[in-house]
């Protein structure tokens, strides 16, 4: 071989020698970089994961109290339905007594509820054919007032209005368990729900 292949050669194999260290390096940094761009990635994944996990968990968490609020409502929804049906039956109960009851109870009524004594009771059309009468009776003779029986009726349950020219006195049974129930809607809720 002569010099200048001689040194063409040892070009070229210095060439390729730096050619051969270029591309080891390229290699390694390209293998460098994939691994930190896969760490990268996992700890990005794992980040997310975690976030994502605890995304699901709040919502769970929302979800549950979400339930549990419509739960809730939907038990006193549940309660306060019972509560009226009670005094409806108190109600029921309250118009059904027998004559001889409903009568003592009415003129007792009608006794506390008068103020100067010369008012007139409005009943139901049912109650003054069958009470009324009896009750203002006896509670004039109780008494000693001198109330009267009104010719006009009301569309009412039981119980009475008591009149005196522009004053009213209500004492129907809807009003009085109606007020009685603003009293003791607490004391009946304790009753039928114990804690």
């Amino acid at each position: 071989m002569n010099g200048i292949e001689r040194i063409t050669a040892r070009i070229a194999a210095d060439t390729q020698a730096e050619i051969d260290g270029i591309l080891a390096k390229a290699r390694e940094e390209a293998a460098q970089l994939t691994a930190d761009c896969r760490a990268r990635a996992e700890a990005e994944a794992r980040a997310l994961a975690a976030k994502n996990e605890a995304a699901a968990a709040e919502r769970e968490a929302r979800l549950v109290s979400a339930a549990q609020m419509d739960a809730q409502k939907e038990l006193l929804a549940a309660k306060q339905a019972l509560l009226e049906e009670t005094y409806a039956r108190a109600l029921d109960k309250l118009c059904s007594m027998d004559e001889e009851r409903t009568v003592a109870f009415l003129a007792a009524l009608l006794v506390r509820a008068s103020t100067t004594g010369e008012e007139e009771a409005v009943f139901s059309a049912a109650d003054r054919a069958r009470l009324g009468e009896a009750a203002v009776r006896r509670a004039n003779e109780t008494s000693g007032k001198r109330l009267t029986l009104s010719a006009e009726t009301l569309p009412i349950r039981g119980g009475f209005v008591l009149r005196d020219r522009n004053v009213e006195v209500n004492c129907t049974f809807e009003t009085l368990l109606r007020l009685e129930k603003a009293a003791t809607a607490g004391t009946a809720a304790r009753l039928l729900f114990p804690a």
